[in-house]
């Protein structure tokens, strides 16, 4: 019952402002900017969607299989991957390429300004869904443009569920592209900015996007989430971090709660606070893929915050 990521997989070169973008932007001058931001904080961290989404999948005891394509500078991340017992069968070396690099900078009210070079992303559609076996839902993640388009095209022609993931990626799209993405997935997860674009791309409504999927998801950072399902709009309630310390990968945690959730057969409250709760962990800690609950831990935690119990 293997989960198949398909997304990018990066270097994350972190920088936090230790101030607010907002006073160093003048409104009246963007068309003009030119701007710098002293950053003495800087780290590299592991990340990119797909590797963020399995690190997390992996803590939950899921099953997970990354889909991705990768540069020569990609053997520290292989080790890594080795030492976690991640699967690389579905990682593609693309020679003479770097990995993706995001180079992310995030000031004290955790918004963030993000420069991606892709890479080895740019040849995603040289991976197939079909060279997977015993596959019995995906994700399509941000990740180079024709991959993701040959990749939703394959999860449909097999028949298996998948969930539409556009995140950062959207902009690579028109609306009727944005519209067959739709189409074709089971399910669609979004953030609430993301889920404006989505409207003001394809000029439909959440709640009609909605119509039709097995669930449409859209987070709301700080202020919870709401699930679009059989009709109704399940509310899901953000858990209490103990730090905000970076949202960098938030969402990619959230996904692996609701990609688990749906392997198990949950309903969309437990499978909800599984997702909110993961992103709570995660930004309490730096990096996309440094907390490290354990499965008791888990559990504790989503019985603290929830008042009743998952069974992981």
């Amino acid at each position: 019952m293997h989960t198949l990521i398909c997304g990018s997989m990066a270097y994350d070169t972190i920088m936090v402002f230790q101030d607010q973008f907002k006073k160093h932007i003048l409104p009246e001058k963007i068309h003009i900017l030119n701007v710098a931001f002293l950053v003495p904080e800087m780290r590299r961290e592991y990340g990119g969607c797909a590797g963020n989404i399995a690190y997390n999948l992996n803590l939950l005891g899921g099953k997970p299989l990354i889909m991705a394509t990768v540069g020569d500078d990609f053997g520290p991340y292989a080790a890594r991957l080795d030492k976690l017992c991640l699967s690389r069968q579905h990682i593609r070396h693309v020679p003479d390429s770097f990995t993706g690099q995001a180079f992310i900078t995030t000031d004290l009210d955790d918004n963030q300004i993000t420069a991606f070079h892709p890479g080895a992303m740019s040849f995603s559609e040289q991976n197939h869904v079909g060279d997977a076996k015993g596959v019995t839902l995906g994700i399509v993640s941000p990740d180079g443009r024709a991959g993701m388009l040959q990749h939703a095209r394959e999860f449909r022609e097999a028949g298996i569920p998948w969930v539409f993931d556009p995140g950062q990626g959207m902009p690579m799209f028109g609306g009727d592209e944005l519209l067959t993405f739709v189409e074709q997935a089971d399910y669609v997860t979004v953030n609430d900015y993301e889920a404006q674009l989505l409207q003001d791309k394809t000029g439909r409504k959440i709640e009609e996007l909605a119509k039709g999927k097995r669930a449409l998801i859209m987070t709301r950072g700080g202020e919870g989430s709401t699930i679009y399902a059989g009709g109704k709009e399940i509310i899901i309630p953000c858990a209490k971090p103990t730090a905000l310390l970076d949202p960098t990968g938030c969402g990619d945690a959230y996904r692996a709660g609701l990609l688990h959730g749906i392997q198990q057969g949950w309903d969309w409250e437990t499978t909800g606070r599984l997702a909110s709760l993961l992103g709570t962990l995660k930004i309490a800690s730096r990096g996309g893929q440094n907390h490290t609950p354990s499965r008791d831990e888990l559990k504790a935690q989503f019985q603290q915050h929830f008042g009743f119990a998952v069974p992981l």
